[in-house]
């Protein structure tokens, strides 16, 4: 946690030039993003397909690179509601004005393991024994739950030559694993993992999410103070995300590539409908929005195995579900 602090205090300082700028519109909603990845469908289909626009909302997207990111634009009010895991928000909890997640994504990791060994058909997690696996940063989800999973099957940093390098930012992973011989494996978000499976620069050998289980892995979260002042807008934002998850549900993954291709420029939409359809047998998104306490309790086992929470933090002090609730009605 005091590492993530500090990150995330360096964070604040590179976007504090920032912050003089304010959000003149009511109705524009600055959202920073943890990363951009069709893991976050019913978003970006939600922007596409217009349905924030019908409900007067202006979307202003931009890419964080890391909930750290995410949670420094935040704290310096450079944006208004921030995508990224929980984890964010437990490290900040102190604040005067605190963070608080007010609906939910994500369930589960979106992430797969890749290798540079063509080994899908014959992969077991205890082949990572002895390897080295970039699992993402420290005090991350991605990374957190990796070691998670590799603890469970015995296997720990540094033991019989078991590397978990949680060193590398969370953007630089795919380029510190194609270019560093003594990697040997990754985790990767779509359309990242199959982009670098068709350029044959890794194989896809398992589903990271899969493996871990339910979590409440992405959510939304603002300030207190912005859902007290803009709770009519937090609303309508939501509920246009919940538009966009009926919508990834009800269609075929080439209807859903299709509202996607916008997004992610220089993907065909054949490699989108696969991530789609990866991403849907893994039972990814959320039918609801409203957290439970039950996932949020697996999401601090993950955490405490990682030794980034010294101490039980209380689910009312982290999650706001009161306008999830109501959409939920």
């Amino acid at each position: 946690m005091k590492k993530f602090l500090a990150t995330l205090f360096v964070a604040i300082m590179m976007v504090m030039p920032f912050t003089l700028v304010g959000c003149s519109n009511a109705n524009k909603i600055r959202l920073c993003e943890v990363t951009h990845s069709i893991f976050y469908a019913p978003l970006y289909v939600a922007i596409n397909n217009g349905y924030f626009t019908e409900r007067g909302l202006t979307v202003e997207l931009t890419n964080g690179g890391g909930a750290d990111k995410v949670t420094a634009s935040l704290v310096s009010n450079s944006a208004d509601i921030g995508l990224m895991g929980p984890e964010g928000v437990i490290y900040s909890e102190e604040m005067s004005d605190s963070l608080k997640v007010f609906g939910q994504l994500t369930k589960r990791d979106g992430s797969y393991l890749v290798s540079k060994k063509d080994e899908a058909d014959t992969f077991k997690w205890t082949d990572l024994k002895g390897k080295h696996v970039l699992a993402g940063r420290t005090g991350g989800v991605p990374a957190m739950t990796m070691q998670y999973i590799m603890n469970g099957y015995g296997l720990y940093d540094g033991v019989d030559g078991t590397v978990i390098n949680t060193k590398v930012a969370f953007n630089m992973m795919a380029s510190v694993f194609e270019s560093d011989d003594t990697v040997d494996y990754t985790t990767l978000f779509e359309p990242t993992a199959t982009e670098y499976e068709q350029a044959g620069k890794g194989y896809i050998v398992a589903s990271v999410g899969k493996e871990s289980g339910e979590v409440p892995y992405t959510a939304f979260c603002a300030k207190e103070s912005y859902l007290k002042n803009n709770r009519d807008v937090a609303k309508k934002f939501l509920e246009a995300v919940m538009e966009g998850y009926r919508y990834v549900m009800n269609q075929s993954s080439a209807v859903v590539a299709k509202a996607l291709a916008p997004s992610f420029e220089g993907m065909t939409e054949a490699s989108l409908a696969i991530a789609v359809d990866s991403y849907n047998e893994n039972d990814t998104w959320c039918s609801t929005p409203v957290m439970t306490e039950a996932s949020l309790n697996a999401l601090k086992a993950i955490m405490r195995n990682a030794g980034e929470l010294t101490k039980d933090v209380a689910f009312a002090d982290i999650v706001d579900n009161s306008i999830a609730k109501e959409i939920v009605k």
